[in-house]
């Protein structure tokens, strides 16, 4: 006659039970919304932060733009301000305001090129050296979070070699370094960025002892 044996007892078992499997599926929900949460808040983000750099970009390339064009300035005029800046610059036009010079063996002309910020964004306009407008008024800058834009050495500041305000009244000389200052948007947080460069008249060497 066959004995029936009884299968041995498994004393070590091994597995999860019910409540460590609910725990464990609860903190897989939290991590995967709290991932959720930062992956929509990233994208909601991104459209701003995307339009915040480029407006850096675009103000570095203004910024070379009025600079190019301050080396080639020969006289900067009375009245100049932190928001406003007159001056003779030497242009590669057939006329002033007109069309660009194609001859390459064409010498420059020189015309009047006026900066005017106000609000957020800078106008540039050309005129004749008699100081009658020409041609069109354009936007030169723009988005920029102050319009203190401009500043001169030989300056009105105690130490003049600091780029500051025009020296104006007797004895004043006239600029022969023109700095410029773009404030925008920070793109990595809060607050403005400020972008800065400037150049030295083209002509500062023959101008620096004007008076105008």
């Amino acid at each position: 006659m066959k004995r029936l044996r009884r299968s041995p007892v498994v004393e070590d078992e091994s597995g999860m039970t019910l409540i460590e499997m609910l725990v464990a599926a609860m903190m897989s929900v939290i991590i995967v919304g709290a991932s959720c949460a930062m992956l929509i808040s990233a994208v909601r983000d991104q459209p701003a932060l995307s339009g915040k750099a480029q407006n850096v970009t675009t103000a570095r390339y203004q910024l070379e733009r009025i600079v190019r064009e301050v080396r080639n300035g020969t006289v900067v005029d009375p009245g100049s301000t932190s928001s406003h800046v007159s001056m003779t610059v030497r242009l590669r036009r057939v006329a002033c305001g007109g069309a660009a010079q194609t001859n390459p063996s064409a010498e420059p002309i020189e015309c009047k090129v006026i900066y005017d910020c106000s609000g957020s964004s800078c106008t540039r306009t050309e005129a004749t050296l008699g100081n009658t407008p020409v041609g069109i008024t354009a936007i030169a800058l723009s988005g920029i979070g102050s319009t203190g834009v401009f500043c001169f050495v030989p300056s009105a500041e105690a130490d003049p070699t600091r780029c500051g305000p025009r020296q104006e009244g007797v004895g004043a000389k006239s600029p022969t370094y023109i700095g410029v200052n773009l404030e925008v948007p920070d793109p990595e947080g809060p607050g403005l960025l400020t972008v800065s460069d400037g150049a030295t008249l083209r002509s500062a060497a023959y101008n620096s002892s004007l008076i105008p």
